[in-house]
């Protein structure tokens, strides 16, 4: 192809607003376009690997044949810039903003409490608006006005793919259904606009209203006439093709490849590159997109056939369609498209593609769902290498030599299948096909542990008594073999054969010999326990006993007939039975609105939602770069403990953009090599010739752009060397063994409450020496640690970043430059997402960027990659624990005793205060007598730090632990034990001896019951008794948690200021990290300030703004952390209230004598032109006698566990918390539910992996699983309970931002009781004796860990016991 041939130029809009280029790099995402070459920030990276949604954008394609306008979602992270051509990209700046009007869905998230910190909300916003397009487009009658054609399913299946940290989801969804067509607005969550008591008319009135007519324009008409696919674009020695046939591909293929030896990527949706990263740049980049021939889909009575090209989800929507053939054939294709449907998310599967998805299965062994399904389906592949076309069965693919550049895959071909006609007239024949899959997440966005798909033709004869196999296909795939493999030996095993029990496990034992999981990948035993358990699901109910049909309850009834095609869905599927309904079932809140201190107390909505919404909210990586700015990106330790000899790069000079490396040699003279407050320990902010942990900072790499830093610092190679040095200590038995400990400073150490061998001799009963190991968490926070530092004149610094504590960041970057602190000033705005991580572990990231900076004498900006921030930011403190405890037969505990090692990792950072964290939360029952010993234990790990919850997240589930312990040990009821440990008032008053309060404080007693009550407790167990006797592969549990939850009021400061036109603005030392605190500052304000108003009808909120933090503006900030910043800052700008009001109001005295009417605006200006002081600053420090306060809260929780996967699903959870008096009960709301499920994070779902050396292996998205909307309780109702007046607190308000996170054990513990059940049925199964309830469920519950207990033979087990009573 020749350049003068072709246009050399890209075009294509963003917003409306035309982009041409004639120069780009080929591997320049969309999402890094948007943010560097654009005005539109609103666009967030949060993984860069398509798993998170925080980048999602609508792209717009016009069809000139058919002359419409294609609109879909993408993972803008993922789609590069030269992809675009001819195409439309609207962000959530182009829904609409805050100077043309926001959009419905800015005005509904807003109003439903769906924002927090906000870094998701614009991927999520941009995932829901392509959904409500695309219904639009469907046949569907007319929606009443307001509302859009989505059904509520669809509304929640939209947002399935994108992440949230902050919220919990359910105020997300409750947005999005508030558009759906068959909502009942009754069954939607509190919001801004009705009251509970108003009808539905009323409350339709008062949404923001949609009306899809007036839908903003996606796809510009100037775009129509630039529609010209052959572009070619060379930059820089780099070329990008768009070739429109297949002979086309073949020339340039051959002249790249033959004749000049290039490297050449071939691109589709490049969607792969966010599993297998690329470093390095190809030669020559190929679109393929533009043939024709590959993007074809076929269909007709023989089969379909797809272009390689073709979309995931275009495929999906095609094999839905019905077809040409029979009954049969439709039913088998919506089968294969409903397993597609939950490959990825959508967003990803709008840009991959099927041909995509199986070469990569094929040439890199990804783990693909889609090569498994298709094999079962004996599909057949068309291929082209060179000249040469062939067709192959897809098994003859998968097992070629890996496809190189030249072979190119043409199209997919998946056969029609109908039952086998004429056997006989005596014979009835059927198709059966199922798939499956076990994962972390049902909904897809998780790769599966082990997938499946099965084909069998069956007869069953009139004169005979069974089912016989006539043909049969088994496909297993995603076990850590090279590709999906069919198991004919099973195959020919059973073909042929009448189907009893006895020839059914015969099978499951051939078919475990030959699906062994590969050595290397995790969990082994649990996936080969999956290949028996798929298997066996698939042809259970064809087997018939002579007692009848097995009997057996699968699914939640008496399943005794054949699995047909036309069934729905097998029983992995755990939304089968809400398709109609959504994932989500209807939920309560209910909150008691206080407007004695108004608008304190009201549920307005947070300050700055719509800004965040629209993506106008700015964050510190949305500051614009000036042009002389640099960018930063870590080289860190791969290794814990280890001499550093050197750091080179892979290439021989420095690589692209790089302008220089940052290490320990760069501190400047007077400055030191520190990277935390001193307060807090030491710990290096560069390794100095020797290496201690895993994730250590080595250097920093300078560039001229992120992208260049983080490849350049990629390519870094690390010379080490452990010659002379000892074995690093990673364990805490290590650190045991060699007595490496932190000191817990006195005034920390855990205080012994009663005689412990008394309470030890007064025991009936005893448990001695109970071992309990607890993991990590990772923050997960949506914005990564950043930081952008700008030297200033006289040898000062500007820092802008996201940290919890400006003021910490402040005093180390002065140390580490040996400058006043004086001369830097840190800026922090608003965090997205902090969670602890934002606190200490953010102080090395501002420092090293300062020094950069400093050194170079220009911009230096950081962003962390999500792996990068993964592996060197810490988390949560593992720990390992020892206890013995007695009590009496009436499950009364007399004495406990605990023995904690804490991992603190190489620093000390929070972890000395753990004791003060931890030993509060485990004092939540009446232990009779209780000592606790904690050591904290040096180890050669990233050091640990505070997040949600430190220490009493840990202190809390031992406590739990003992308590069913004791309860197994008894055989009672857990909850009967629980109930009998409560404090009475007079033990709390012993065990919390400075916070309990007076008695009418101590509320959990009543809130335990309530929850019983309000949760129907009783009822439910009963229910579940009878289920759990109906259903042999499903069991249910249900449980009872209560919390006690000590917090301490921290200082902090305020200012309030009144502008000359009356507005007002307001700096606090606490920083907004998403928990709402500008909002309650914003009221409290408002409030504050309500003596001195003249009229009733004047509201002061609208004229308040609360504005960012700086460190030489308002000092002694503080750290915001410890759930109690909001209420300290609320009170700091309540004293300044009442300095103002105690100025203003002589002089509004004296104007009421002058005149009728005062308005605020008069008093102001006559102030001003007074000389009144109208600022006023205050510190504020808590009375000593109230600083420290108890929260108590409880909920219940029912689960249901899948025995043959291990999948647990949590059906409903009730929540009661004390809030005090609320300061704003939508912000506290959002506070539970979000803490919440992020304590199902912890004590469920998400672990936390290192390599043998310390190194997290969880280190992104596809490795590391926070809660997803499909994940959380289908139902979770909670109440804020507003107790009594409590004179001594902030308008006697109480701390929810990590309390409510310890409620999440009962999830934990309702596992627990339904694995017993299922423990139960296993013995029984076995003929065994032995206690159902003797062990111990890990934290977290992951499938593996619940499937374990629950048997990884049950399914040999339960066909073995059959066979013995026949």
């Amino acid at each position: 192809m020749e350049n003068k041939e072709v246009e050399q130029k890209l075009v294509f809009a963003i917003n409306g607003e035309r982009f041409e280029l004639s120069k780009v790099d080929p591997t320049t995402t969309l999402l890094e376009f948007l943010r560097t070459q654009t005005r539109y920030k609103g666009t967030k990276l949060g993984c860069g690997e398509g798993g998170c949604g925080a980048c999602v954008v609508l792209q717009s394609k016009y069809d000139p044949v058919l002359e419409q306008v294609e609109e879909f979602s993408v993972n803008s992270c993922l789609t590069l810039v030269c992809s675009l051509n001819g195409c439309s990209v609207t962000t959530t700046e182009g829904l609409g903003n805050s100077k043309s009007g926001f959009h419905p869905i800015h005005k509904r998230f807003s109003g439903f409490h769906a924002s927090q910190c906000g870094y998701c909300t614009p991927g999520m916003c941009m995932s829901f608006f392509s959904a409500l397009l695309n219904s639009e487009k469907s046949q569907r009658p007319d929606p009443p006005p307001g509302f859009s054609k989505l059904t509520v399913a669809e509304a929640e299946k939209a947002i399935a793919g994108n992440l949230c940290r902050c919220t919990g989801y359910r105020p997300i969804a409750d947005a999005c259904k508030s558009f759906a067509a068959d909502v009942d607005l009754e069954d939607l969550g509190l919001n801004c606009f009705w009251g509970k008591e108003e009808s539905n008319d009323e409350k339709v009135s008062k949404l923001p209203f949609y009306n899809h007519q007036n839908e903003v324009c996606t796809f510009p008409e100037f775009l129509k006439a630039e529609m010209k696919p052959k572009t070619l674009l060379d930059t820089e020695g780099y070329s990008w093709y768009n070739p429109v046939s297949i002979e086309e591909l073949q020339s340039l293929l051959k002249s790249k490849l033959t004749e000049n030896g290039e490297r050449v990527k071939l691109v589709v949706g490049n969607t792969g590159t966010g599993y297998y990263k690329e470093l390095e740049h190809y030669d020559t980049y190929i679109d393929l997109r533009h043939i024709p021939d590959l993007f074809v889909i076929r269909k007709d009575k023989t089969g379909i056939k797809i272009g390689a090209t073709v979309t995931i989800s275009k495929a999906i929507q095609a094999l839905k369609e019905d077809g040409e053939g029979g009954f049969q054939s439709t039913i088998f294709f919506k089968k294969i498209a409903d397993h597609m449907d939950k490959v990825a998310t959508v967003s990803i599967r709008n840009s991959a593609s099927l041909g995509g998805n199986l070469v990569m299965a094929q040439k890199n062994h990804f783990p693909s769902d889609i090569a498994t399904i298709l094999l079962a389906a004996g599909s057949l592949v068309d291929i082209q290498t060179g000249c040469k076309k062939i067709i192959l069965t897809l098994e003859e693919f998968l097992e070629m030599s890996p496809c190189d550049s030249e072979t190119i895959l043409l199209s997919v071909t998946i056969p029609s299948w109908e039952p086998i006609k004429n056997i006989s007239s005596e014979t009835k024949t059927e198709l059966l096909f199922e798939t499956y899959r076990a994962a972390p997440r049902p909904l897809g966005n998780a790769l599966p542990y082990l997938n499946a798909a099965f084909l069998a033709q069956t007869s069953n004869s009139k004169t005979s008594d069974g089912v016989v196999l006539e043909s049969l296909q088994l496909a297993f795939g995603a076990y850590g073999t090279e590709h999906a493999i069919r198991v004919r030996k099973v195959e020919e095993f059973l073909t042929g054969k009448f189907l009893n029990v006895g020839l059914l496990l015969e099978a499951i034992k051939l078919l475990r010999e030959i699906v062994v999981p590969e050595k290397g990948i995790s969990h082994r035993p649990y996936r080969s326990s999956l290949v028996a358990g798929f298997l066996f699901d698939f042809l259970h109910p064809l087997v018939v006993v002579r007692t009848g049909t097995f009997n057996d309850g699968l699914n939640g009834y008496i399943n005794g007939s054949p699995v047909k095609v036309s069934k729905p869905e097998n029983h992995f599927d755990q939304f089968d039975h809400t398709k109609g309904l959504g994932i989500l079932s209807p939920a309560k809140q209910l909150v008691k609105v206080n407007r004695k201190f108004h608008p304190v107390g009201e549920p307005i909505k947070k300050a700055g939602a719509e800004l965040q919404v629209s993506g106008e909210a700015v964050y510190v990586d949305d500051i614009p770069s000036p042009k002389d700015c640099l960018h930063g990106a870590f080289i860190y330790s791969t290794k814990p403990l280890a001499h550093v000899k050197g750091i080179k790069f892979k290439t021989t000079s420095l690589p692209r953009g790089v302008f220089g490396v940052i290490s320990v040699k760069d501190i400047p003279a007077g400055g030191k090599n520190i990277g935390i407050n001193p307060i807090l320990g030491y710990e290096p902010l560069f390794a100095d010739g020797l290496t201690e942990y895993a994730g250590q900072a080595l250097a920093l790499v300078v560039a001229d752009t992120q992208k260049h830093a983080e490849m350049a610092a990629d390519t870094a190679v690390v010379d080490y060397d452990t010659e002379g040095l000892e074995a690093p200590i990673l364990t805490v038995e290590e650190a045991v063994e060699k007595s490496s400990f932190f000191t817990v400073p006195p005034f920390a150490k855990p205080k012994q409450v009663g005689d412990f061998s008394k309470g030890m001799a007064e025991a009936e009963h005893k448990i001695l020496s109970e071992e309990i190991k607890l993991e990590s968490q990772y923050y997960f926070y949506m914005e990564t640690q950043t930081t952008f530092s700008v030297p200033d004149e006289d040898n000062s610094m500007v820092v802008y970043t996201s940290s919890q504590c400006p003021e910490d960041a402040q005093i180390l970057i002065a140390s580490c430059l040996g400058v006043p602190e004086h001369n830097v000033r840190v800026i922090t705005r608003r965090v997205g997402g902090g969670f602890g991580g934002k606190a200490f572990r953010a102080l090395p990231v501002a420092a090293a960027c300062a020094v950069a900076a400093h050194k170079l004498q220009r911009p230096v900006r950081i962003y962390l990659n999500r792996k990068t921030d993964m592996i060197m930011t810490g988390a949560r403190n593992p720990m390992k624990i020892n206890y013995s405890v007695g009590f009496k037969s009436n499950g009364k505990i007399t004495a406990l005793h605990v023995d904690i090692l804490v991992n603190a990792g190489i620093s000390e950072d929070f972890s000395p205060l753990i004791p003060m964290t931890l030993v509060p939360a485990l004092k939540k029952y009446d232990w009779g007598a209780i000592s606790v010993d904690i050591k904290i234990c040096k180890t050669n790990h990233t050091s640990k730090s505070a997040m949600r919850g430190p220490g009493e997240t840990q202190g809390s589930y031992i406590a739990e632990a003992v308590i069913e312990h004791v309860a197994s040990y008894l055989s009672m009821e857990v909850d009967s034990v629980r109930t009998i440990n409560l404090h009475s008032f007079d033990s709390l008053k012993l065990y919390y001896a400075e916070s309990a309060g007076e008695s009418f404080d101590y509320t959990l007693p009543s809130l335990f019951d309530k929850v019983a009550v309000s949760s129907s407790l009783q009822q439910r167990i009963a229910k579940i008794h009878y289920f759990n006797s109906c259903n042999k592969w499903r069991k249910r549990g249900i449980s009872r948690v209560p919390i006690v939850y000590e917090v301490s009021v921290r200082t902090t400061t305020g200012r309030v200021s009144i502008l000359n036109d009356g507005s007002v603005v307001v700096e606090v030392g606490g920083i907004e990290i998403g928990q709402g605190l500008w909002t309650k500052v914003k009221q409290m304000v408002a409030f504050g300030l309500s003596p001195v108003l003249c009229s009733g009808s004047e509201d002061l909120s609208e004229k308040i703004r609360v504005i960012q933090a700086d460190t030489l503006s308002l000092v002694q900030g503080g750290l915001t952390g410890g759930s109690t910043t909001s209420e300290a800052s609320c009170a700091a700008v309540h004293e300044c209230c009442d300095i103002l009001v105690e100025r203003l109001k002589p002089l509004k005295e004296r104007l009421q004598k002058q005149m009728d009417a005062v308005s605020w605006d008069m008093l102001i200006l006559q102030a001003h032109q007074q000389s009144v002081n109208l600022s006023a600053s205050t510190f504020y420090v808590p009375d000593l006698t109230s600083n420290h306060y108890l929260n108590y809260g409880a909920a219940v929780s029912e689960v249901e566990i899948d025995l043959l996967t291990g999948a647990t699903t949590i059906l409903q959870t009730d929540i009661i918390y004390d809030c005090g008096q609320s300061l704003n009960p939508a912000v506290d709301l959002g506070q539970i539910e979000g803490a919440f499920v992020q304590g199902i994070g912890f004590y469920m779902q998400e672990e936390h992996l290192t390599n043998s050396d310390g190194l997290v292996m969880s280190d992104g998205t596809w490795t590391y699983k926070i809660p997803t909307i499909d994940t959380i309780p289908k139902q979770l109702n909670v109440e804020i309970l507003n107790s009594e007046h409590h004179e001594k607190r902030v308008l006697s308000s109480k701390a929810s931002g990590e309390p409510p996170l310890l409620l999440a054990v009962s999830v934990h513990c309702a596992t627990r009781a339904a694995i017993i059940e299922a423990r139960k049925q296993l013995l029984s199964w076995k003929g065994t004796d032995g206690s159902s309830s003797s062990f111990q469920l890990k934290v977290p519950a992951t499938m593996p860990v619940v499937k374990e207990l629950c048997g990884l033979d049950n399914v040999e087990s339960f066909l073995q016991s059959l066979l013995s009573h026949q």
